[in-house]
């Protein structure tokens, strides 16, 4: 392997152990649930998802399953109840 790529190689393993490092401000996901398949995403900072249960909270299973996944790198999805007025 060549040298340069052996750095960079080096590189991108302490940025994956440096999750701080990044910041995820867009993502989509296909989240394959128990009860069907749910669009999630993250846009602007803001989460959604086309589960009945986000709709009315504002959060789910499948955001907060992917906060656990991503964390430190994408922002915490905030229950309809917590939101400031």
């Amino acid at each position: 392997m060549h040298s340069s790529l052996i750095g960079k190689v080096e590189k991108a393993k302490a940025y994956a152990r440096e999750r701080n490092r990044m910041q995820i401000d867009g993502l989509h996901v296909q989240f394959h649930g128990e009860n069907g398949d749910h669009d999630v995403a993250i846009v602007d900072g803001a989460w959604s998802c086309n589960c009945d249960f986000f709709q009315d909270w504002s959060t789910c299973s499948h955001t907060m399953a992917l906060e656990r996944v991503l964390d430190g790198m994408v922002p915490r999805a905030t229950p309809r109840e917590l939101q400031p007025a």
